[in-house]
């Protein structure tokens, strides 16, 4: 099953390039990073965009936020080949900047196919960025750690938004409600699956 699910992955990938999906943004950087991982996870991490380490290397969440991911992923007994880790913008944004609205919007169509190829049972949205176009209204300081029930054009996704490790690198209090809000992913999966 994993061969067709990454010849569509691999589709959309050629997709973003054929449609020049921010071109001011591939001009600039070296990769379109994609995502890497588990095409069969049950859980997909979702965050805004690649930074300078991932852009040189083409794989999402390899510098300080990623090694902080792969901590809290052994805390909770995965590994991250386990998952799939995937950003809303493919490409760096300069100086690693926050990605624009129009740059969100122009990937999100492809975001949404990458999902519905994986099919996770939870998506988790790393972030006020990837948060913001699953639950357009809410606030993060609101609704970390809550997992929602959501319609997306065929079907539905269990969104759990989280801080973004980035950012709770640094700040201690979001750094420990983090590392909380991610023990409840197991539970949240086992839940998951008894509705089915």
């Amino acid at each position: 099953m994993s061969t067709s699910k990454q010849q569509l992955l691999d589709q959309i990938e050629a997709d973003i390039l054929q449609n020049n999906v921010c071109l001011d943004l591939a001009k600039q950087a070296k990769h379109l990073v994609m995502g890497d991982g588990n095409l069969d996870a049950e859980l997909v991490f979702i965050g805004e965009a690649p930074g300078k380490q991932e852009d040189e290397t083409g794989l999402p969440f390899v510098g300080a936020a990623g090694k902080f991911l792969n901590e809290m992923l052994g805390e909770i007994e995965m590994g991250r080949e386990t998952v799939y880790i995937t950003n809303i913008v493919k490409y760096r944004p300069p100086n690693n900047r926050d990605p624009e609205p129009d740059e969100k919007r122009a990937f999100w169509p492809y975001l949404l196919k990458q999902l519905q190829i994986i099919q996770p049972k939870i998506v988790v949205a790393l972030g006020r960025h990837s948060m913001e176009y699953f639950l357009p209204n809410a606030r993060i300081s609101q609704i970390h750690g809550q997992p929602k029930r959501i319609r997306v054009q065929n079907g539905q996704l269990v969104i759990l938004p989280l801080y973004h490790p980035a950012a709770a690198l640094y700040n201690g209090g979001m750094r420990e409600m983090l590392k909380e809000d991610f023990k409840k992913i197991p539970k949240i999966i086992e839940l998951i699956k008894q509705e089915r």
